[in-house]
């Protein structure tokens, strides 16, 4: 997990562990999961999904996390794509 604050907005970046340093290719879609970007604190599930409440904005992939953070009703099913099978989300709060 890994927060960022960008003037008046939070933004708050979540991966599976596993995933950190791949890049997945799907169509014309080429996803790098960098380290420079979602690396930061690693904290279970629970916690990171928690912070979806002090962002303004997410991006989030994996399993693991899109998967918490729609059972928390975060994210709509229908509203994620996979890449290589891989759960992609993201939440704006204008």
């Amino acid at each position: 997990m890994k927060l960022y604050k960008i003037g008046n907005h939070v933004l708050l970046a979540i991966c599976d562990t596993e995933l950190l340093g791949k890049t997945l290719h799907q169509g014309k879609i080429t996803f790098k999961i960098t380290e420079q970007f979602y690396k930061g604190e690693e904290v279970e599930v629970d916690h990171a999904i928690s912070m979806i409440e002090k962002s303004t904005i997410v991006n989030m992939i994996g399993e693991n996390v899109v998967n918490k953070a729609i059972e928390k009703g975060y994210v709509h099913p229908e509203a994620v794509i996979r890449i290589e099978g891989i759960p992609h989300a993201q939440i704006v709060k204008l």
